[in-house]
């Protein structure tokens, strides 16, 4: 059928996540205990699995006929399934406004094969009567583990897949290495040709630590593949899961490194890339974004969100967690930016502003009908809100007023001994810190700043100018308290709104 179905090579024994993420060593096989009958089905973000030790991982939206489907992967024990290979599955969630939801059961699993170990990320694609689901399987033989690509079809409108032979119908090509070919994106051209963007790693790049690359393969019907010219390469790790779309006039390549999803655009369909000044969809706690179109030229960004190792504010991300949504809009110049998903945010209800309490000497900071004003040059101006709800949303405008060190919030603070996870917006560096995770090239701050913030659990969910977003997981601090604060600078804080949310 092709020149890589042969016997694949083996590699030399390596990490097979990124050690940003913590695997938890652990026995446990397949999962056949998710029920998605009992799975809430509004209000998505955030979501995994009602059962305690399941979790959500990498997400595949798609679009198609009125319906948006999320693929993703049923994960147990953070990567620990069948001996650490993942176990994963792929489960599915459908909607048709993003609002209502029905939840299925696992759509393509591990059968009773005993050289599946995981069914890894893919894509799918409708074509005819049938969707063909593309994904990698990892395996592992004679103690070396190896990933291949496989395919399955479903008759019945996306929900069931079954697979197809011959099982796997593509390895690695010889200067790949095998542990790091997954992932595939497919896509279909204008002229009608099937494309397969695949994860892969050159065994010998030009430069040591630069030979993640994308394998690019094509075929006239689904099943007989060749490779091709790669649109990728020289990348520092694998880039993993790739997504591809056109939108309006730019082509747009997706794809992810330690979880960091990057994009790249261009006016031609395989480059020349432009890589944009700003990486709008690089989040800490925002992993492997994929998107997929919706109604009204609406494109969807989901990823999942990787929880804490321990539940300690400082535990590293650990691989598995809930699933993440954002809205993308596309900018003027054809950049990306991202937004809250309103259609999947936690239920919510206004409330009344507190009364906003002056925590600096009054020739610094004045208050009046919940404006406040801080001058605070060669100083800091400090106001506080009491008695917030345990979950809330703030949202308000912030006018500087010439240049300024920093400002923002202290969140769930105590007092001010014990002030809480800092927010803080520094327009010299044009950063957005939200504790102990950022955002880097953050345009327009020092200009007047919309600012929305979501507290709900441990989930810090911050959206600067409707344009970029950063979320932490912040488990341990609980104060109801709030600080807002200017530092070496002049301020004004304006509409000031308060939601609390629903439990």
């Amino acid at each position: 059928m092709n020149a890589s179905l042969k016997n694949p090579i083996p590699m030399k024994k390596q990490l097979f996540i990124p050690l940003l993420f913590i695997t938890i060593s652990s026995m446990a096989q397949v999962v056949k205990d998710y029920n998605p009958s009992i799975q809430r089905t509004s209000h998505l973000q955030y979501f995994k699995p009602v059962e305690e030790h399941l979790f959500s991982g990498d997400c595949m939206p798609y679009y198609h006929d009125g319906t948006f489907y999320l693929y993703w992967l049923l994960d147990e024990g953070h990567h620990a399934g069948l001996d650490g290979l993942g176990g994963h599955q792929w489960a599915l969630s459908t909607t048709t406004d993003l609002i209502h939801w029905k939840h299925y059961p696992v759509a393509l699993g591990i059968d009773n094969e005993e050289w599946e170990k995981s069914i890894c990320t893919g894509s799918v694609i409708a074509e005819g009567d049938k969707f063909y689901a593309f994904y990698a399987t990892r395996v592992k033989e004679e103690g070396k583990v190896h990933e291949q690509l496989s395919y399955a079809i479903s008759t019945d409108g996306g929900y069931h897949y079954q697979k197809q032979e011959p099982n796997p119908f593509y390895y690695a090509p010889e200067e790949c290495i095998s542990r790091d070919f997954r992932d595939p994106k497919v896509f279909k051209d204008i002229d009608g040709l099937f494309h397969l963007f695949v994860s892969g790693n050159l065994k010998e790049p030009s430069l040591a630590g630069f030979g993640g690359y994308l394998v690019h393969l094509v075929s006239t019907d689904l099943k007989n593949w060749e490779e091709i010219e790669s649109p990728l390469g020289g990348q520092r790790g694998t880039p993993e899961c790739a997504d591809y779309f056109k939108w309006n006039d730019w082509y747009y390549l997706l794809y992810s490194i330690g979880g960091h999803t990057y994009y790249l655009m261009s006016k031609e369909a395989y480059g020349p890339w432009i890589y944009p000044e700003s990486q709008a969809l690089i989040e800490y706690f925002g992993s492997v974004y994929k998107t997929a179109g919706f109604k009204d030229g609406r494109r969807i960004a989901v990823a999942y969100s990787p929880c804490r190792k321990d539940d300690k504010d400082n535990g590293d991300r650990i691989w598995g967690g809930t699933i993440l949504f954002r809205e993308l809009y596309q900018e003027p110049d054809g950049t990306l930016s991202t937004h809250f998903l309103k259609e999947v945010l936690p239920a919510m209800d206004p409330i009344s502003t507190p009364v906003i309490e002056i925590a600096s000497p009054v020739n610094i900071v004045s208050v009046s009908n919940d404006f406040i004003q801080m001058n605070a040059s060669g100083n800091i101006g400090v106001a506080s809100l009491a008695g917030l709800p345990e979950n809330y949303r703030i949202s308000m405008k912030i006018e500087p007023d010439g240049n300024y060190e920093e400002l923002g919030l202290f969140l769930r603070a105590i007092d001010k001994n014990r002030n809480g996870y800092r927010l803080e917006l520094n327009a010299d560096n044009h950063t957005v810190l939200m504790h102990n995770t950022s955002i880097q090239a953050v345009k327009d701050l020092e200009k007047t700043i919309i600012l929305d913030v979501i507290v709900y659990g441990e989930f810090f969910d911050v959206s600067v100018n409707n344009k970029r977003s950063v979320l932490n997981r912040l488990p341990e601090q609980k104060g109801n308290n709030l600080f807002f604060y200017v530092k070496n600078g002049n301020a004004v804080i304006r509409d000031i709104k308060i939601q609390k949310i629903k439990d």
